[in-house]
């Protein structure tokens, strides 16, 4: 746990480096408004595929006659739905965006500040990179869908978010963060060693996504942790 608010810790002063305050915001901006526009676009058609998926799937069918028993009308729980499919849609986004393009230049920056002594080995791949992002996404958007029932037993809507948020912050910016500068059995070897390190700084940032306001930085800031927590972690491997 130390590890990983150092990270975080020292994330927070990389914010006075030049360049690095952009590419917090950016990312989840331009898939906030990617989203909604989506949205618009087919907001009528995607309720209308969902409440005939309700209608007509046996549990899901009591998972809607649940909520209009003991809440709201059917057309409001669809737009429920809807949000709650859009919100994972927006974070992942945001997360892919991130790992594929904001999380190399800041690392750059974060690097050469920080950790000028590291030898860049380039041990990582732009296809492992797009690789491990993209199945990062999908296991968490699946992951998502799949746990949409378990919301209903008390304080699940938070506590599995969270879990999801968490693999996808470690699978997906923790390959990008070390690819740089370590060889490919230096990127192996962190990884296995640091993965309940890492598991652990991406449930800190899943945390920090419920939080308002931070959770529009929420998925770069993650990254910018994720590049310290690397970083660190391959200098001490380096050294011992």
């Amino acid at each position: 746990m130390t590890e990983v608010l150092n990270a975080y810790g020292r994330a927070l002063k990389s914010l006075l480096t030049p360049g690095i305050l952009w590419h917090l915001l950016w990312p989840t901006v331009l898939a906030v408004v990617l989203w909604i526009v989506v949205a618009w676009l087919s907001w009528d058609a995607v309720g209308a595929v969902i409440e005939r998926l309700f209608n007509e799937v046996g549990w899901l069918s009591w998972i809607q006659e649940r909520w209009e028993s003991s809440a709201l009308a059917g057309t409001i729980f669809v737009k429920v739905v809807l949000g709650l499919l859009l919100i994972p849609l927006i974070y992942g986004t945001a997360m892919l965006i991130v790992a594929v393009f904001a999380l190399p230049l800041m690392l750059e920056r974060v690097a050469a500040k920080d950790y000028p002594e590291l030898e860049r080995r380039e041990g990582g791949t732009l296809a492992g990179s797009l690789g491990n992002a993209l199945m990062a996404v999908a296991v968490f958007l699946a992951g998502w869908v799949v746990t949409l029932p378990l919301w209903l037993i008390p304080g699940m809507a938070i506590v599995l978010p969270v879990l999801l948020a968490g693999y996808l912050n470690y699978r997906g910016y923790s390959y990008d963060a070390l690819s740089a500068h370590a060889g490919a059995d230096e990127l192996d070897g962190v990884l296995l060693r640091e993965r309940g390190g890492l598991y652990l700084a991406g449930i800190v940032a899943g945390l920090l996504a419920f939080v308002p306001v931070l959770n529009l930085i929420a998925p770069a800031y993650a990254g910018l942790a994720y590049i310290h927590y690397c970083l660190e972690a391959l200098r001490r491997a380096r050294t011992s």
